[in-house]
């Protein structure tokens, strides 16, 4: 019989303040679905009306970002004196989206811009001493930062030695010595009292055009195409989907689904995407990956050109671009994921797995990725480039990487990120004791997190334990899953980081039909009391040998409705899979853990049997 994959995180069955589930009855919410909006954090009554007031209530007035007066003045001094500006942005999804937002914003302001994006490979993260000298020699006097420069103390004084004025505007970790810009426009700051610290790098750009546009008369239209920027950005970045965040994308989806820009329509084209068919997944999975392949394998500055060009055959011509980039990062990445897990397979299985090697550093990051998910540790990689080691880090089970990078600048030459990713170089000489720390950091982390999690009761919490973790949102008996649940979990969308798509434990269902699908998934017939439903696992290839016929199981799944020969359905998109009621929260909602517990006494195989059989 087939073991679960994952930890499964069952909700609390905690009660309802009452005040919220009042509140929610006056919007039109079920107790079932406020439970889970205070599961992602929505607590008081005034959380459940902006989770479902228009989307342009969410958004917070600009204006109390910190420095932004200063952000404007000096912007606006640069307009009276004819000065040309440099936008610098990062070269991830995230700093082009933001680049191409700020770059239009001053443009409409009425001042010259000069876009510039790094070299991944030659200048790195933050502002550089190259675009500082280009700077310098084209006669600028202004510089604005996009998505860093929050960390890029030497750079920003290089610039002011020099006459240039720096506007940093960032998202990530503010240190304790800043560098001295003539404003720091980051949310981070410990003196922001902005309502919102989660916006991305784009995110804060878009606040700034709020605010640099305020008047204009072609105000609303920029706009919505810079949220339409804004949102890939924030995707992208894997930011929170949650309070302004989710505002900026409900209004990015709307406008793509409408009009979407000319590069973005060419991006799509190469998807194969319908506009009207977007969604924050076919931003995750489609479009921030060719957006970020530009400047893993290519030029970045070809992606800030496509989504800044109002030109439909330059935009096609630069998709093209981005899909040959694209495909190139593919085959690196999975070169680099093969030789990463040769090494680690003779390594210790330590609390973050830390791997050095000699892969590109376009997809380091990537890597990490996905070894923070496939381990359920967070991940550090790194790689030579020069003379020195360049990182890049992923996190998991909630471990704040910056804080962590923080802790060990004594053994970097320069960091910075935020907690749930982050990058770095270092010395050679000091990869080892490094490597050595971050490892003691996160195993104190992980047991922390598993004594707070014992604390509360949660099964499976035990620090040995590995396994990626499942939260599940709901937890029903099979014959209870029907299309009012479905209307009601889909009206948590867009849903991404901190808003995840909900996932439902289906209890009590009966394995009627499995078979292998093209492409290494399973498909699966399972029978409830008066009907069957149907399920398609991606990527789970093993359940096909793990099941058979007759087995009683309980499975993790994405509801969604399919329609087929003009009837539609319900079908499960399977994430696990485990003996129904091995877990002690199905076995009581189903009414087996009498037997379960009875059986248990015996050893684990019975245990195991009366689970699969307690219900036929």
């Amino acid at each position: 019989m087939i073991e679960p994959t994952f930890r499964w995180r069952f909700p609390q069955r905690t009660s309802l303040p009452a005040e919220l589930v009042d509140a929610g009855a006056e919007l039109g919410l079920s107790a079932r679905l406020v439970r889970i909006l205070l599961e992602r954090g929505l607590r008081v009554p005034a959380d459940l009306v902006a989770f479902t007031a228009e989307p342009s209530a969410g958004l917070n007035d600009p204006g109390l970002l910190p420095d932004a007066d200063r952000f404007l003045e000096r912007c606006v001094r640069a307009r009276s004196a004819g000065e040309t500006v440099l936008v610098f942005g990062d070269f991830d999804a995230d700093g082009v989206t933001g680049l191409a937002i700020m770059a239009g914003a001053l443009r409409a302001f009425g001042l010259e811009v000069v876009p510039y994006v790094p070299s991944r490979l030659e200048e790195g993260h933050g502002l550089s001493l190259r675009a500082v000298a280009a700077a310098r020699e084209r006669g600028v006097q202004l510089i604005v930062t996009v998505d860093c420069g929050s960390t890029s103390n030497a750079e920003i004084a290089a610039a002011v030695e020099a006459g240039i004025d720096v506007l940093v505007t960032d998202h990530h970790r503010v240190p304790p010595d800043p560098p001295a810009a003539a404003a720091l426009v980051n949310p981070h700051r410990p003196d922001s009292a902005y309502p919102d610290r989660r916006l991305a790098g784009s995110g804060v750009a878009f606040k700034l055009a709020e605010l640099l546009l305020a008047g204009h008369v072609a105000a609303p239209q920029l706009l919505a195409g810079f949220a339409q920027l804004a949102t890939i950005g924030t995707v992208a970045d894997v930011a929170p989907i949650l309070g302004e965040n989710r505002a900026i994308a409900r209004l990015g989806l709307a406008s793509i689904r409408g009009a979407p820009r000319p590069g973005l329509e060419a991006l799509l084209a190469r998807a194969s995407i319908l506009a009207a068919n977007v969604d924050l997944e076919s931003v995750a999975f489609s479009i921030a990956p060719r957006l970020n392949a530009a400047g893993r394998v290519g030029e970045a500055m070809e992606a800030a050109r496509l989504l800044m060009t109002d030109d439909p055959a330059e935009a096609t011509e630069l998709a093209a671009a981005l899909e040959t980039a694209n495909d190139t990062r593919r085959d690196l990445t999975k070169e680099a994921m093969i030789e990463a897990e040769t090494i680690l397979a003779a390594t210790p299985d330590d609390a973050a797995t830390v791997v050095l090697g000699s892969w590109p550093v376009g997809v380091i990051g990537l890597v990490a990725g996905r070894l923070a998910e496939t381990r359920g540790r967070p991940a550090v990689v790194g790689t030579m480039v020069g003379e020195v080691i360049r990182g890049s880090s992923r996190s998991a089970a909630g471990f704040d990487l910056a804080a962590a990078l923080e802790a060990c600048d004594d053994l970097l030459i320069r960091h910075g990120g935020h907690p749930g990713a982050a990058g770095f170089e270092c010395d050679p000489g000091h990869w080892v004791p490094l490597k050595e720390r971050l490892v003691l950091l996160a195993a104190a982390a992980l047991a922390r997190s598993a004594a707070a999690a014992a604390a509360e009761g949660i099964p499976g919490a035990a620090e040995h334990d590995r396994r990626p973790e499942l939260r599940i949102d709901v937890a029903l008996p099979a014959a209870e899953v029907d299309y009012p649940l479905l209307r009601e979990l889909a009206s948590l969308a867009p849903t991404g980081p901190g808003n995840p798509e909900p996932l439902v434990a289906v209890l009590g269902l009966t394995v009627s039909r499995i078979r292998s699908a093209t492409g290494g998934h399973a498909q699966l017939t399972l029978r409830r009391e008066r009907d069957v439903l149907d399920g398609i696992a991606f990527g789970r290839a093993d359940l096909v040998d793990g099941l058979q016929e007759g087995d009683r199981v309980d499975v993790v799944a994405r509801l969604a409705s399919r329609t087929f020969g003009g009837y539609e359905s319900i079908q499960l998109e399977v994430r696990d899979v485990a003996p129904s009621g091995i877990h002690p929260e199905a076995a009581g909602i189903l009414g087996i853990a009498p037997i379960l517990a009875a059986d248990a006494a015996r050893g684990p195989e019975p245990a195991l049997q009366a689970a699969r059989t307690s219900a036929l």
